[in-house]
């Protein structure tokens, strides 16, 4: 019977490694063993997955798809392996993360890095941006999501906290423009924008009846990064929407002061979201555990106060 796992553990070591050298080191194999595995692996799948020069490979569109299912197999297999000669169940393995830029640099990150120095065999690849991409077709097994969420059948999300937008601006800026009397005057403003959700660049502004709508602004700024948002704001470039961790420390030291407050006030939830799977893998629970834990002990950084 054919072995369906010859030749995944040279393919993905060879990729990691960037070529089979490396990958024969790593498996304590010859190069030529490196190559006639995956070959004869490609050959059974009717597909190139490498492109070879005599300096370099490359994944070629099938082999990049068919990577992301290979690493997982071995992980799991590597997780369970690690579980029967231990009893028990260690975070083993990569885990693949998406975090929004500045609240997960600000507020993620130090936990994540944390967990790995607990755990040696925790391994972290980390994506900062604000984007949301497709977990599943990304290959993303954990990411924090800030907003509502859409009805994804193949995610599980669990909320820690929520965040609330203020709008507020320098006072070197409200002094040298003033201080826009109602939405409509924000039109003569230069208003500061973060990243896009939409073509238009809209804010989330409360319609006063407990619920946020898009508001199209004008801008002069567009800074896709949250500390920048905040610099260019601090400078005096601007009325900028901020969410509340993010303005809380201009806004309690008088560098930043709450414009049209009646405008403000919309809150946004806070998940950690993660890819439905029969047996969540302790790789992913560890940090998923850990995250909730931190949510409870502190809760200034998961909620709008």
């Amino acid at each position: 019977m054919e072995d369906r796992f010859a030749g995944i553990r040279e393919f993905v070591a060879a990729i990691d490694g960037g070529s089979f050298t490396a990958a024969a080191e790593t498996l304590a194999v010859t190069g030529s063993a490196v190559g006639k595995s995956i070959s004869r692996l490609e050959a059974r799948l009717g597909v190139q997955l490498l492109h070879r020069t005599t300096r370099r490979i490359s994944l070629t569109t099938e082999g990049e798809a068919y990577l992301g299912s290979c690493r997982r197999i071995l992980e799991e297999l590597d997780q369970t392996e690690a579980f029967l000669s231990t009893g028990h169940q260690l975070p083993i393995g990569r885990v693949r993360v998406e975090l929004p830029t500045t609240f997960g640099r600000r507020h993620i990150m130090p936990t994540l890095l944390n967990l790995s120095l607990r755990y040696e065999q925790l391994d972290l690849s980390i994506t900062l941006q604000d984007r949301a991409v497709d977990m599943v077709g990304e290959g993303i097994d954990l990411a924090i999501r800030i907003g509502a969420l859409g009805d994804y059948p193949d995610l599980v999300a669990r909320q820690l906290g929520e965040q609330r937008l203020v709008i507020c601006a320098s006072p070197a800026y409200i002094k040298r423009r003033g201080v826009p009397k109602d939405r409509a005057e924000l039109a003569k403003h230069d208003c500061l924008i973060g990243w896009r959700r939409s073509a238009r660049p809209n804010w989330l502004i409360n319609n006063g009846k407990g619920h946020g709508e898009w508001f199209e602004v004008p801008v002069r700024h567009e800074l896709t990064d949250g500390d920048a948002l905040l610099e260019a704001c601090l400078s005096g470039c601007g009325l900028a929407q901020l969410p509340n961790w993010l303005a809380s420390k201009g806004l309690a030291t008088g560098r930043l002061l709450p414009v049209l407050p009646e405008l403000s006030g919309v809150v946004m939830p806070i998940h950690v979201v993660w890819q439905k799977t029969r047996h969540l893998q302790p790789k992913v629970k560890i940090i998923v555990d850990e995250l909730v834990r931190m949510a409870s002990e502190n809760p200034a950084a998961f909620n709008a106060t």
